[in-house]
């Protein structure tokens, strides 16, 4: 995939760092211990806080964070809608209040695509309705077409804007429909017509089963244009990643891995660990003899229980390092295997070590 901002080799998980920052990282741990070449921003947060004509002056995220590699925002519509009694939704758009302060304000199709224009993110994300789960059919299709109203406006005020003013960036509509196989068919194909440069499903994670998050996928990614990326919002666990990606996933993001982390949550080889446990307070070895990040192969298990424990800020920096090195790896190893041409053995293996819990 090629972005203003260099290429990014898929598939790719994208870290997240939705007030323009991955929490307790520097660009630097991200840049050089990580090697990620794509992160998210959030435009909903960034608009209230610091706000985006204040990001514009610095030279957009990339200036204002320091970050030269690519960059996505989502529309900060999953946010809104997340505000539950604080928001009300019409086919204009969705006029919320902060929760923050509480000020009103207005989001629509044409203004979050501006928004993110000031944020000058290399890929753009349209303003969609993201239902809840369960969603009755008939609520689930009037909000699907208003979802495809709002991309058809978004696409058109983007490519309104004058060539000499646009910053270069991709705007990816994103497929809805609820947990309806024929909904999600349907909107899929109207979205089409819009020939985007790439294209996102979103409305999972949304509390259903995580079986149905999968069968949404693979009723949905297949049918996507394969020249284009394809982008699953909100996913996964870690031995979901190759299954997605089996699906014709190409990009992912999920805020597992950075908030399992600052929980005392590690992911390794060998399965979850656990680390206040008491087994670990006298534990000379690594997080993951496997693994070759900057924490594992500096610390032990009981320095690391030891930060934990006393609440110390830097716990939350090297486990987060750590777990993000393992969801980057597991997309490394990922793209290996698909050039090698074993990527069901690769499969396997990843959902058979991710899925267990060390003892």
């Amino acid at each position: 995939m090629q972005t203003p901002h260099g290429p990014v080799e898929t598939p790719v998980f994208m870290p997240v760092g939705t007030q323009a920052t991955v929490k307790s990282l520097t660009p630097r741990h991200i840049a050089e211990d990580l090697d990620a070449r794509i992160i998210l921003g959030n435009t909903y947060h960034l608009y209230l806080r610091p706000g985006h004509e204040l990001i514009r002056k610095f030279g957009g995220l990339h200036g204002f964070m320091k970050w030269d590699r690519a960059i996505l925002t989502d529309s900060g519509g999953f946010q809104v809608f997340s505000l539950t009694g604080l928001r009300k939704i019409t086919d204009e758009g969705v006029t919320f209040r902060s929760h923050l302060n509480g000020d009103k304000h207005l989001f629509t199709p044409e203004s979050v695509v501006d928004v993110q224009q000031a944020l000058g993110s290399d890929i753009a994300m349209v303003l969609d309705e993201c239902p809840p789960y369960p969603f009755e059919w008939r609520k689930a299709k009037k909000s699907m077409d208003r979802t495809i109203a709002w991309a058809q406006r978004a696409f058109h005020h983007f490519r309104s804007i004058p060539d000499e003013q646009r910053v270069p960036q991709a705007l990816f509509p994103i497929v809805q429909g609820g947990m309806y196989e024929d909904l999600r068919r349907e909107c899929l194909q109207r979205l089409l017509e819009l020939d985007a440069e790439g294209y996102a499903v979103g409305g999972l994670s949304v509390g259903e089963p995580r079986d149905v998050s999968m069968a949404m996928t693979s009723v949905t990614v297949p049918l996507l244009p394969a020249d284009r990326p394809r982008y699953v919002m909100g996913v996964g666990m870690p031995e979901e990643l190759p299954q997605y990606v089996s699906h014709g996933v190409d990009m992912m993001d999920c805020v597992m891995p950075s908030r399992n982390a600052r929980n005392g949550c590690l992911f390794t080889s060998k399965g979850k660990v656990i680390i206040k446990q008491a087994q670990y307070r006298e534990d000379p070895l690594p997080v993951d003899e496997q693994c070759r990040c900057y924490t594992c192969s500096t610390f032990t298990r009981a320095y690391l229980r030891h930060l934990f424990m006393a609440n110390e800020t830097l716990f939350c920096t090297l486990a987060t390092i750590h777990n993000l090195h393992y969801y980057l790896d597991i997309m490394r190893r990922i793209r290996e295997s698909i050039l090698q041409g074993h990527f069901p053995e690769t499969l396997r293996a990843i959902v058979a070590e991710s899925s267990s819990v060390e003892t």
